[in-house]
């Protein structure tokens, strides 16, 4: 008996569900790799975050094969649009690349010295406030890239306690999630909806930004507090990267803000990608080794979150729709913790006659909790692969980031709210 397209709708719910189940038991298929070392590698491989979904849209692909013919499999899967996997992957690599980092460190360490408390302080809570609302200029992807480099050496190592580099994780990813919205093109959730709801870069800024800049403040405010006695000191920078010429360094950020400039175009930032390569190799002097494998590894994240998020709109849509403007902001909030918010906007922005209200409250939610867990914002991925050696057993658990998100979320809420 042929399958049905709601039999296959179904069958791609139940299997996102299981991968956000998968998602909160990663922690645990780590600690069984060290407690079965006979197949230690398949556990690693499963207890790895930036897998679960990737792995789990195949077994999607591969089941809709078996349903209903490997042509109508393919076909979907070549249906969806990876233009943000790629580019994520791409901003990535070159954000985190030595010359783009040693200047966004020089700048953050000559602000400190301006600022009137500790430097490790001081660094701390530019990482944590300054980087993410640089991300409404470079995106999203790219403030979490050099936040959590910035950040790891000072808080996300092994002797500080667990709860405070959650609480840390939690503040850096709300508030990237929410630092983008200064500008219409720098946050994935509200990029889904500019275009079709004609939302420019001046009203981003009078409607969000400034809210969002507030909250931000408070949240790094609170968190450098919370870790003041656990902060290691700034990474000095060494010899080489001292003398690095100003000429590779004005490549690197130009070669950057090109790919920025062409982030809805892949040909073109895959082809400034291809030209950074062999610049980095004409002068890997300059260089430090491009993290490669971690950005393949959001990338295939969040690939599989397309894939397996494509199937779900026969059930998120009707509860969007259905949903006054408050109890909208809510949903929007709690709906974004199990599906990327930049879907959840999408979503919204195919619904015909929606009120101004309901849209700026849909938006709101959605980037309010960016924060609360791995896939509820695409940059985040990227933090969790850079920084997850912090943690114990090399893994971010899904409800350690929950509750450190929770605190600053409910600042983020409140400051969309009733600013």
């Amino acid at each position: 008996m042929p399958s049905t397209p709601e039999t296959i709708q179904l069958i791609a719910a139940a299997i996102f569900a299981v991968a956000l189940l998968h998602t909160f038991a990663a922690k645990q298929f780590e600690r069984l790799s060290h407690r079965y070392p006979r197949h230690a590698g398949l556990f690693h491989l499963l207890g790895e975050v930036e897998v679960v979904f990737g792995f789990w849209a195949i077994v999607l692909v591969l089941s809709m094969a078996l349903l209903v013919g490997g042509g109508d499999a393919l076909a979907y899967a070549e249906s969806r649009n990876y233009t943000e996997p790629l580019f994520v992957f791409v901003v990535m690599v070159i954000a985190a690349s030595q010359p783009v980092l040693r200047a966004v460190m020089a700048s953050v360490n000559t602000l400190a010295h301006y600022i009137p408390v500790p430097t490790p302080i001081a660094t701390a809570w530019l990482g944590l406030a300054a980087v993410p609302l640089l991300g409404s200029l470079i995106t999203e992807p790219a403030a979490m890239t050099i936040a959590a480099l910035m950040l790891a050496p000072q808080i996300f190592r092994t002797a500080v306690p667990e709860g405070v580099k959650y609480f840390a994780l939690g503040v850096l990813f709300v508030n990237v999630s929410i630092g983008g919205t200064l500008t219409a093109y720098a946050a994935p959730p509200v990029l889904m909806v500019a275009a079709a709801w004609q939302w420019d870069s001046a009203f981003m800024a009078a409607n969000f930004g400034w809210k969002a800049a507030i909250a931000v403040v408070i949240n790094a405010t609170a968190a450098t507090f919370v870790m003041r006695r656990h902060l290691g000191t700034p990474p000095a920078p060494e010899g080489g990267e001292a003398r690095m010429p100003l000429s590779v360094v004005a490549v690197h950020i130009a070669l950057l803000a090109a790919v920025v400039l062409m982030a809805h175009h892949p040909v073109a930032f895959l082809a400034i990608f291809l030209l950074f390569l062999g610049f980095t190799q004409a002068y890997d002097r300059h260089q430090s080794p491009l993290i490669i494998k971690e950005a393949l590894l959001v990338g295939f994240f969040l690939a599989g979150l397309v894939v397996l998020g494509g199937m779900q709109a026969w059930w998120l849509q009707p509860i969007v729709a259905s949903l006054q403007p408050l109890a909208l902001f809510m949903g929007a909030l709690g709906l974004t913790a199990i599906t990327d918010n930049a879907a959840l906007t999408y979503l919204g922005s195919l619904i015909a006659g929606i009120s101004d209200e309901s849209k700026y409250m849909l938006v709101a939610g959605a980037v309010a909790g960016g924060g609360l867990t791995v896939i509820a914002n695409a940059p985040n991925p990227a933090g969790v692969a850079l920084l997850k050696r912090g943690f114990a057993d090399e893994t971010v658990g899904a409800g350690g980031l929950l509750l450190g998100a929770l605190g600053p979320t409910a600042v983020a809420a409140a400051a969309f709210l009733f600013l």
